[in-house]
Order: C-alpha cells, then sequence, then structure tokens
C-alpha cells in the first residue's frame, strides 16, 4: 500500500535552516495538491541552540503536526541523540556524515555541504536534503524542480544551483538500499487553498475586518504580526507603528479606538500583564479594541518560544475590580482568520475590548486551508452618534452610539465611575447602575457557534484552542476503537453559547485537553455548572495524538463509560 500519511523531522542548531527546509517542503508539497501541517519549535535565545521543525505531509487534510517520525534529519549528534527515539520502526535516519551514529538500521550519511558546494549554490543545503527524501518516498523529482522553478523564477543561476543540489541529494539516497516506500498521489482539492501561517492568518483576517491602527511592541511570539502590519497597513487613514513599551502599545490602542478607529495590538503572557491597566479602562470607558495575546510557556520570562494555553484567567480578567472580557480562541490557521474578524465585530458590538487566544504552536504553524471568501464576510462598523449637542453617552443599561471627537456629542471617556455624561461621580447606585450596564452588554455576544458530534453519550471530549487538532484526531482513533463519546468545540470562550453551556451541564463529565498545570478552561466551565475535568500537559510542546488516545481512554472506562470494542 502506498504511503498517504508522513512525517519528518528537521533537527539541528539555529541557523543551519531547519525551519526553512521543513516549509520548503511543505510548500512544494502543497503545491502539487497534499495536505501539510508544519510544527516548529527553537531556542529563545538570538542565535544558535538546538532547533527542529516538523512537517506532516498527507492526502487528506491533516489534524496534528504527528507523532512518531517517518523521517529524522539531524544536522548534528546532539540532534540526532535527542530525536532518534521518536523514529518510528522501518523510519529513516539522514545525517550529516561529519559524525557516526551507533544503529546501522536504516539510517543515510549525507555530506551536506559538501553536496550544496558541488552545486555551486553554498546555501542550497536544504535541497540536497529535499532531493534525498524525494527519493526516500518515491516521490516525482519533477515537483521539486517545479517548485525550485517557481521560487526562484528570473534568478537563473540560482535556478541552476539549486535543480543541481536536488539532484545531487537524490542520486546520493539513491545510492543506499532503502525506501520508506512510495508516497500515493496527491488528490488536489476542487476549491482554491492558501498556504498561511497562523499568525499571518490573524493579520490578514484583522485586514479583512477593517483594521485602521495597529500597535504594538515586539515580544515572541506576537512579533510577525506586528511585522506583518508595517508591511501592509499603509494608505490613507491607515497607521501601524512600534511602541516603545506595551504601555505606549494599549495607550495608543485606546486613544485610536476613542477616535472612532479600528484599532488592534498583539503581544504575549508577560505584555498582557502590562495592558491590564489599560484593558481596564478601555471596559469602564466602553472604548472598542483587539488584543491579541499569542500564549507562549510559563510566568516571567518562561519559555517564549514554547507553546502553553495558560492565559485563559488573564485573559478574562486582565484587569482589577470587576470586569470579564469577551475571549476567542482560534483552535486551526483558518480559524484565526475568522477568529479576529468575529473579535472586531463583538468590539463594534459591544463597545468594548476584545482578546484573541493565540499560542505558539498556532502562530507558527504553517498549513494549507481553503482560500476564504472575504468579500464574503460580515464586518461591523461603529455605531456613530449623529445627534446633538448635551448627549447622555453613559444613560440607561443599553449602549448607545459612540460620539467621534470632532463631531457632536462630545463626551469624557472617563476611567473613573461615571454620570451619564461621562463626568466622575462616586454615587453607590450610580456604581451599581454602570457595573450592570458593562456586564449586561455581554449578553450582545451570545452568537457564538460550536461544532458538537454524538451529542448524546454522557461523557464529552471538548478541547479549545490549538488542542483542538490533536483531540479531534484522538477522538477519531476513539470511535474507530469503539470508545463512546460527544464531541463539541467552539472558539467562543466567553461567553460560551448558551445552547452549548445548557448541552454540556448536562452531561455525567466533560474532558477538557489543555496545555497547562491548573486545569484553567475546566476549571471556568465548572463555575458554570459544568461536571469538567482537564486532561493537562505543560511541557512546553502540543499534545501527541497517542497520548490523548491513551489518557481519555483511562478516564472514560474509570468513570464505567461505554467501550464497544470493534
Amino acid at each position: 500500500m502506498k504511503t498517504q500519511d508522513f512525517v519528518v523531522r528537521f533537527a539541528g542548531e539555529g541557523g543551519q535552516g531547519v525551519v526553512t527546509s521543513a516549509e520548503a517542503l511543505a510548500r512544494m508539497a502543497a503545491e502539487v495538491g497534499y495536505h501539510v501541517q508544519t510544527f516548529a519549535t527553537f531556542p529563545s535565545q538570538i542565535e544558535g541552540g538546538p532547533t527542529w521543525t516538523q512537517a506532516r505531509i498527507a492526502i487528506s487534510p491533516v489534524l496534528s503536526p504527528g507523532d512518531a517520525l517517518d523521517v529524522l534529519v539531524a544536522l548534528n549528534r546532539h540532534a540526532y541523540e535527542e530525536h532518534y527515539p521518536e523514529l518510528r520502526p522501518g523510519g529513516v535516519v539522514m545525517h550529516d556524515a561529519s559524525f557516526q551514529v551507533e544503529e546501522q538500521g536504516h539510517t543515510l550519511a549525507m555530506p551536506f555541504t559538501e553536496l550544496a558546494k558541488q552545486a555551486g549554490e553554498a546555501r542550497s543545503m536544504n535541497m540536497v536534503i529535499l532531493g534525498a527524501l524525494a527519493h526516500l518516498i518515491s516521490m516525482p523529482r519533477q515537483y521539486l524542480e517545479n517548485f525550485v522553478r517557481l521560487r526562484f523564477k528570473g534568478r537563473d543561476a540560482v535556478i541552476e544551483g539549486n535543480l543541481k543540489a536536488v539532484a545531487l541529494g537524490f542520486e546520493h539516497a539513491a545510492s543506499g538500499e532503502f525506501r520508506l516506500g512510495e508516497l500515493a498521489l496527491p488528490q488536489k482539492p476542487a476549491y482554491p487553498q492558501l498556504l498561511i501561517r497562523g499568525n499571518d492568518a490573524l493579520a490578514v483576517g484583522a485586514m479583512a475586518a477593517g483594521v485602521d491602527c495597529y500597535i504594538g511592541y515586539p515580544i515572541s511570539p506576537a512579533t510577525p504580526v506586528l511585522v506583518f502590519m508595517e508591511r501592509n497597513l499603509i494608505g490613507p487613514g491607515k497607521f501601524a507603528y512600534q511602541a516603545s513599551s506595551e504601555i505606549e502599545a494599549i495607550s495608543a490602542v485606546l486613544g485610536a479606538g476613542f477616535a472612532g478607529k479600528k484599532a488592534m495590538s498583539a503581544t504575549s503572557g508577560p505584555g498582557l500583564s502590562l495592558m491590564s491597566e489599560g484593558i481596564g479602562l478601555a471596559w469602564m470607558a466602553e472604548i472598542p479594541l483587539v488584543i491579541v495575546d499569542v500564549q507562549r510557556g510559563g510566568p516571567a520570562t518562561g519559555m517564549p518560544t514554547k507553546t502553553e494555553q495558560s492565559d485563559f484567567f488573564l485573559a478574562l480578567t486582565p484587569a482589577h475590580g470587576d470586569s470579564m472580557m469577551p475571549i476567542i480562541a482560534p483552535g486551526t490557521v483558518e480559524e484565526c482568520l475568522f477568529a479576529i474578524i468575529h473579535a472586531f465585530n463583538w468590539a463594534e458590538r459591544y463597545q468594548g475590548p476584545v482578546i484573541v487566544l493565540s499560542e505558539q504552536t498556532l502562530a507558527e504553524r504553517v498549513q494549507n486551508i481553503p482560500k476564504p471568501d472575504l468579500s464574503s464576510i460580515a464586518v461591523e462598523g461603529r455605531n456613530v452618534y449623529r445627534g446633538g449637542n448635551g448627549y447622555l453617552r453613559y444613560d440607561g443599561w443599553e449602549m448607545s452610539p459612540m460620539p467621534v471627537p470632532g463631531g457632536p456629542g462630545a463626551y469624557v471617556a472617563n476611567g473613573s465611575e461615571h454620570d451619564p455624561f461621562g463626568d466622575t461621580t462616586h454615587l453607590p447606585q450610580r456604581h451599581v447602575q454602570m457595573t450592570e450596564r458593562r456586564f449586561s452588554k455581554l449578553k450582545a455576544l451570545e452568537d457564538g457557534t460550536y461544532e458538537r458530534h454524538h451529542a448524546e453519550e454522557p461523557i464529552a471530549l471538548m478541547p479549545w484552542g490549538a488542542s483542538k487538532g490533536p483531540a479531534l484526531e484522538a477522538y477519531n482513533t476513539l470511535s474507530s476503537r469503539g470508545v463512546r463519546l460527544a464531541w463539541y468545540y467552539t472558539m467562543y470562550l466567553h461567553p460560551l453559547p448558551p445552547k452549548l453551556l445548557q448541552e454540556l451541564q448536562k452531561k455525567e463529565l466533560v474532558l477538557v485537553p489543555e496545555l497547562n498545570y491548573t486545569g484553567q478552561f475546566s476549571s471556568y466551565l465548572r463555575s458554570q455548572g459544568v461536571r469538567a475535568e482537564s486532561v493537562r500537559q505543560y511541557t512546553g510542546l502540543p499534545f501527541k495524538v497517542r497520548d490523548l488516545v491513551r489518557w481519555v481512554s483511562e478516564r472514560v472506562e474509570a468513570r464505567g463509560g461505554r467501550m464497544v470494542h470493534a
């Protein structure tokens, strides 16, 4: 049977082209019709350090980065020793010929650097590797050659060098005595596709939502959003700027939102902490804005380039006092694009800050998705006040149109408790009214959608964020083995879709895979009357499907869940 799904990991030192190799393989495979997904993890220092990137290629949509490796490309001894245990039986190690390995099974020593130099293109080591991979999986060399011609179009000398590198890699691998088998032919989807990174999808979605102003400060893993905006948010009425700190960034975004602009920033956990008082001011003064938090590992500096889902509590209540932010957490690259559009719509609709929770594994992932029809996406604009002066901006419990500075209806956007005009007041009854007004506005955001399968089952699996893919693959595996479970998922974490919450409250148990120690989302669900329990991991890496299958099976059996062995 031809190979329909394979995983290759490139491991070495920062600066050796590890990420470039994986992404080049993914792009080449996507162009001929395969489904791809990458996962990258690297050290937080500026230069060097152990780095590895994984690419999974399949003839059907890919849900996770993959578990066991079919191919390990090790560029140094440490990479080999670190990652060899994850090679599947019968898998292949391609390693640099500068060092020897103990296992003499399916190993292929290759002088990567020397072959690149022979090709006349010193930077083409990744093409040498891809040429060798093409032989191992019997992939037509033409796929790679077409990719090279397209990527370096107009640069004939570079094309020639890279084509030679592909050929040298292919021929060197052909001198070995083994292959992994033949990769099945791609089944190109009938719909147009887009190969895009998670962070870029967020930025493209923000552009589609009509963002006018982006202010941000560089912080891993959110910096690519800032870079994208600096390059693309241009033209009349558009403004992108690198602030000197997250405090300056949130203050500037607040000003832009007050001035009638759609404004946003992107940061990570430490930056969100610094933005907390500004976010509280936006809640208090009822100013629309969007903040993306690309979660990373640990408190303080923690692990800036590793993944985690540990900012849910922070995002829910980032400000002191009574406040509770709307949260949207995309689980796929495609959802990144739509999540940010919904976030802007929510911000305008309820007139306040909205938090989008992404995470490192999703932000750095490259994946092919159906090309969205941006013209069909509903985008909500500002409800602008157009009456006369003497406007009571904060009167009653109802949301009111927002004046734009320079227009009618001048008011004070006050961080202190305020009367209907926005002037400061400490009257107890007024604080009661305004607190209830601010929380009641969340009722306008109960239009979130959700997925469900086998909803009749008493035990449910409900991941959130980027744990969706591995959890769904695990769910499908469990279902094929006869384990009876319901499936629920939504990217609208707060407020939850009311009907979803009602269904969850009826379940005997809701299992929540999440990447944190404290079981944050399951704790929130319990506060809402749901019998929820976390399936936790806090390694800085995403879930492996095989681990979720084992852990969920154990929980279901321990609860006396129904097992039907096929």
